[in-house]
């Protein structure tokens, strides 16, 4: 590492003494607000299943079986440290270009190549990606701080930033996931400007969005109507507009205490795969606004938890690559009310430890992990390498 590195950047005074010592208070809030939210996700996700008893119990049984995945990687994950991991997010970068590849010549599902299909196995790349790439920014961010604003170091430089996180957002649009890749580069670049980053590097993809806009309206009119139909739903509701019409309606139909767990009438054949993306609208019918805000509420605390442990880090990489995990789960989280409610264009992003899915749960968890890695180098410095040794006394004990 340079002089200039992650493991330079220490603020020892006091107060930052004293609240260190609070993040594994900040951490155990963490995981038990995941947990909260994951045990409510497995809950909704039966009852808005329901109608199908048999799919219910598979999906149920899935779910938690992800779940279990997640945890136990979520373990390999802290028992190895986040600092390890960014050392290598290279590896994670170039190994995510290669999946993402490789679905976008798997068999399209919904209009868009997302999915890596062997068999019955399916794993969506773009995932994984919010992770890599988050490793990638508070990595390259940390370890190139006086000269990652550069344009003439091409190694050390904001070319080699901008190569891996924009080769990345490129393939997601490649498997025509805009929803993701949109994610994936307001999470990088949010990162970058806690990094450091030189606000004039933001005006070209700002000036890019007009552009793109103009192309959609005048030039792919079916990407362009896709775009606007949450405008007006009501003139679409029985073509492209469908799904989100009926969104509305359940959102509607529940009003303040909703119609009861279980009780909810847009799941059974009106609402399609109300168990994944669409999952709120589900959760507002039967719990009602009520029940949602609780959603919201239970968002917010994960964040304050996320951020707090973040702000809290030992180090610069720690604190961006704690804030890069925690914009990717909170930014999805948004767009995901944000569709069901129709205030933002129908996307495919589910609701992160609710919605059904094995990829996005499995990395929402390896997410948790690594803030939960960041809380405790904060508290207590290489704790993972002091953990590998004791473990290793451990062994040669027995």
């Amino acid at each position: 590492m340079s002089k200039y590195s992650a493991a330079s950047y220490h603020d020892d005074n006091s107060g930052n003494e004293v609240r260190r010592t609070n993040t594994v208070a900040l951490a155990g809030g963490l995981l038990l607000m995941t947990m909260v939210l994951a045990a409510f996700g497995l809950t909704m996700l039966y009852s808005a299943s329901i109608s199908d008893v048999t799919a219910a119990s598979a999906f149920f049984r899935n779910q938690l079986m992800w779940s279990v995945i997640g945890g136990l990687l979520g373990l390999v994950a802290f028992f190895g440290g986040y600092r390890l991991f960014c050392r290598y997010s290279w590896l994670w970068i170039a190994g995510c270009a290669l999946l993402l590849i490789w679905a976008r010549f798997c068999r399209e599902i919904n209009g868009a190549h997302r999915w890596i299909i062997v068999g019955s196995f399916r794993f969506q790349p773009s995932e994984l990606a919010k992770i890599a790439v988050a490793l990638f920014v508070a990595n390259y961010c940390s370890e190139y701080l006086r000269t990652f604003n550069s344009m003439r170091r091409i190694k050390q430089g904001i070319w080699g930033l901008a190569a891996g996180v924009g080769g990345i957002v490129l393939l997601i649009l490649w498997g025509d996931d805009m929803g993701t890749s949109v994610l994936v580069a307001s999470m990088a670049f949010f990162t970058m400007f806690a990094g450091n980053l030189h606000p004039g590097y933001f005006v070209l993809p700002l000036a890019a969005v007009p552009a793109v806009v103009m192309y959609a309206k005048y030039f792919d009119p079916m990407r362009w109507g896709r775009m606007t139909i949450f405008l007006d739903p009501e003139a679409n509701k029985s073509n492209a507009g469908y799904q989100l019409w009926n969104s509305l309606m359940a959102l509607g139909s529940g009003a303040w205490h909703g119609l009861g767990l279980t009780q909810s009438r847009l799941k059974a054949s009106y609402l399609p795969e109300a168990h994944t993306d669409f999952i709120i609208a589900i959760i507002g019918e039967e719990l009602g606004y009520i029940g949602v805000l609780m959603v919201i509420f239970c968002y917010i605390l994960w964040g304050y938890f996320a951020f707090r442990i973040a702000m809290s880090a030992r180090n610069r990489m720690g604190m961006l690559l704690g804030c890069a995990l925690s914009l990717g789960v909170l930014f999805q989280a948004v767009i995901n009310l944000g569709v069901v409610s129709g205030l933002f264009p129908t996307k495919g992003m589910p609701a992160p430890f609710i919605s059904y899915g094995g990829s996005n749960m499995v990395c929402s968890l390896l997410a948790v992990a690594f803030l939960v890695s960041i809380a405790m180098e904060a508290w207590e410095e290489d704790y993972a390498a002091k953990l590998l040794g004791q473990w290793k006394k451990l062994l040669k004990r027995g």
